[in-house]
């Protein structure tokens, strides 16, 4: 794995559109004062794209019986 890039504070506000452009093709940079690593500036997660209502159709399955209460959760709490 490479090293990230390391920049000292004055760098990091000299430079800090170009990495946040590094940054957003996914590298990692390290900021740091008087030469001790401080803070990591890291690529958001991307977020998931939902097209709306629907659009997890087809990918979750839910059982008829999905709420009805184990015999023996019943029994142990004389439910039945």
């Amino acid at each position: 794995m490479e090293a990230a890039r390391q920049y000292n504070v004055h760098e990091a506000k000299t430079h800090f559109s170009r990495i946040l452009e590094q940054v957003a093709t996914g590298e990692e940079i390290v900021i740091s004062k008087a030469g001790e690593p401080v803070a990591k500036v890291v690529p958001l997660r991307p977020k998931v794209k939902r097209t709306g209502r629907g659009s997890l159709r087809g990918q979750i399955h839910i059982p008829d019986d999905f709420d009805e209460l184990p015999d023996d959760i019943a029994d142990a709490f004389g439910m039945r």
